[in-house]
């Protein structure tokens, strides 16, 4: 069993503190305006419910056994049959830029969930604490998964065998 660790980039620390920033002034904006109406009640809730969903899908690490290649998150696993990956390869940042996020988080502790490649029209999902260091994962399903990682090398190594 082979296991990395997701490791925060300096800019997915910078702007998970402007996020928390900029939601902890529009809660208070909000309570000075509608002194404690409904509105802002039900935009603290949504707010605490959506950074609770976000922080429990952050990724933590990536685990290797003999059969399967496991993405964990704090509350979720993403697993992966080893036999049923296709291809495996290094990407680099700029092939990075076209992918657009449906649902998950851009930068608020990482760039994760399901995001759109405008270069290749399809569905992807993302997990990384940083942007850089990416491994693409294609499965024969076409599934397709990017995760990122410091010692990708090693991470490519493995998944080819």
């Amino acid at each position: 069993m082979e296991i990395f660790k997701f490791r925060n980039g300096r800019y997915t620390l910078y702007w998970t503190v402007v996020y928390i920033i900029i939601i902890v002034l529009l809660v208070a904006v909000l309570m000075q305006l509608y002194e404690g109406g409904y509105v802002s009640a039900w935009f603290g809730s949504f707010i605490v419910a959506l950074v609770a969903l976000m922080l429990m899908s952050v990724p933590r690490k990536i685990v290797i056994t003999e059969q399967t290649l496991q993405i964990r998150c704090l509350l979720d696993i993403t697993e992966i049959s080893l036999s049923e990956i296709s291809s495996v390869r290094a990407v680099s940042r700029k092939e990075m830029g076209w992918k657009f996020p449906v649902f998950g988080s851009v930068g608020f502790c990482g760039y994760f969930g399901h995001f759109v490649d405008f270069k290749r029209f399809r569905m992807v999902e993302i997990y990384a604490t940083e942007w850089g260091n990416f491994v693409e994962i294609q499965t024969i399903y076409e599934d397709t998964y990017y995760v990122s990682c410091h010692e990708r090398d090693r991470l490519i190594e493995l998944l080819q065998k």
